[in-house]
């Protein structure tokens, strides 16, 4: 394992050396942030606004907006915390790529160093960074959330999001190096990172609600595992504010919300478990790991 971490840690210090790449990772943060503030953060706040005033009853409008815009924040937060995962870890494993391009890989496959160890070197690291990365950024909004006056998560809510975010990091590493084993070139690996860092905000359900989609396109959408990811997410972040935000409303109410928005996923009339969006998780990134060893395998006899 000495040789594992060895390239762990010249992996980690490439990425940190490189000054664009870390900036990157953090402006697709505040990109989704500032897309969700200027522009849908107001339209998904006056929305359930709206649903609270349809049911009538003597209601605050002042503190509806000021509850609603809350619950709009937490959701937010979750979704940004999945884009960093899987924008993050693509943007290190990129040092694979660079590698590759350079002929430094080819100098690690005529060393003693076993294949399996060189790809656990390159899916830890982008595992180890896109895990900083999201943590950081769960650390700056809580302290807008102080900051600004609205209630921040409790201690064990940030420790089941930590969790959720390992295990999200995780798979989106182990997807990153299969993809990169088919990618040669610094170009078309960052051309394939835009594409990905922009549909991911849809397909994971982050920039709009599934409410606001297709019904048949939302459907398809319950099979990619970034919506189940996000979903996950959103039950820890929004749990308090959903509880103040719709207090004295039938659960009926709370529940269609929940699926409107992505929070809970329904499949035939039942609802997907978080149990059950875990074993996914993990399973499709068991999948991609021997997939990957199986492509390696076969091009390591190819290549002799």
């Amino acid at each position: 394992m000495k040789e594992v971490k060895n390239l762990v840690k010249r992996n980690v210090l490439v990425f940190a050396r490189d000054r664009a790449a870390v900036f990157f990772s953090v402006l697709t943060m505040l990109i989704v942030l500032g897309l969700m503030i200027l522009f849908l953060g107001d339209m998904n706040s006056d929305s359930i606004v709206a649903v609270l005033a349809q049911m009538g009853g003597k209601r605050n409008p002042d503190e509806d907006k000021a509850n609603a815009s809350y619950l709009v924040q937490v959701w937010t937060l979750a979704g940004i915390l999945l884009s960093n995962s899987v924008t993050v870890t693509m943007t290190v494993m990129g040092n694979m790529i660079g590698d590759e391009s350079n002929n430094r890989l080819a100098s690690f496959y005529v060393t003693p160093i076993k294949r399996l160890q060189i790809a656990l070197g390159y899916v830890i690291s982008a595992w180890s960074i896109g895990t900083v990365m999201c943590l950081f950024t769960l650390g700056v909004a809580e302290l807008y959330l102080l900051v600004s006056g609205q209630t921040i998560l409790t201690g064990m809510e940030c420790l089941q999001l930590a969790g959720m975010i390992v295990l999200n990091t995780f798979m989106y590493s182990a997807i990153a190096y299969l993809v990169a084993l088919f990618v040669h070139s610094e170009s078309a690996w960052s051309g394939i990172l835009t594409v990905v860092g922009t549909l991911v905000g849809f397909v994971g359900g982050i920039y709009l609600p599934l409410s606001a989609m297709p019904e048949n396109v939302a459907t398809i959408l319950k099979g990619f595992p970034f919506l189940h990811g996000a979903a996950m997410m959103r039950v820890v972040c929004t749990k308090q504010a959903i509880e103040t935000t719709f207090t004295g409303l039938p659960e009926e109410v709370t529940e269609e919300f929940m699926e409107s928005m992505g929070i809970t996923v329904m499949l035939d009339g039942n609802e997907v478990t978080f149990a059950m969006q875990a074993a996914y998780i993990l399973v499709l990134s068991f999948l991609a790991i021997l997939a990957a060893a199986f492509i390696s395998s076969k091009r390591a006899v190819r290549d002799r």
